[in-house]
C-alpha cells in the first residue's frame, strides 16, 4: 500500500487527485489490474466525477448543501461533513488498462474536504 497525503485550503472543496494516482500507478508498472483508493477519515471522501469545467465541483458542493448546517446532536459541530463524507463513500476501485487508469475521457478522481482545512491521507492499493 502507498500513501500521499493532500492539504486542504477551504473547509468544503474538491480537489483533483488524478495525477498522484496516476504517478502512483505509473511507478508500480503493472499493466492490467486494480486500483483501490482510500481515505481514513470521516469527514471527507472520494468522488469521480467531471474533469474538464470546474463549475462541476462548485455545483456538487452547492448539491450537497441540502444537508442542513445546524441541529444535529453530536457536540463537535461537525455533523454535516459526516454526513456528506457518507453520502459520496470513503474508497474508490478503477480498473487499469495498460498501465493507465482506465477513466472516462472526462472524468477524474476528487477528494472531498467537508471539514477542512485539514491534511488528508490518501491511501492507494494495486493489484495485478
Amino acid at each position: 500500500m502507498l500513501s500521499f497525503s493532500v492539504p486542504t485550503t477551504r473547509h468544503e472543496e474538491l480537489l483533483e487527485i488524478t495525477p498522484q494516482i496516476e504517478d502512483v500507478v505509473s511507478q508500480a508498472h503493472i499493466t492490467e489490474g486494480l486500483c483501490h483508493i482510500f481515505v481514513p477519515h470521516t469527514t471527507c471522501g472520494l468522488t469521480i466525477n467531471e474533469n474538464a469545467d470546474p463549475t462541476v465541483r462548485q455545483d456538487i458542493l452547492k448539491g450537497l448543501s441540502i444537508i442542513p448546517e445546524h441541529g444535529f446532536a453530536h457536540a463537535e459541530g461537525n455533523s454535516p461533513a459526516h454526513i456528506k463524507s457518507s453520502l459520496l463513500g470513503h474508497s474508490l476501485t478503477i480498473f487499469v488498462k495498460n498501465s493507465r487508469l482506465a477513466l472516462g475521457r472526462w472524468q477524474g478522481i476528487y477528494l472531498a474536504e467537508f471539514d477542512g482545512p485539514r491534511t488528508r491521507k490518501v491511501w492507494v492499493s494495486l493489484r495485478q
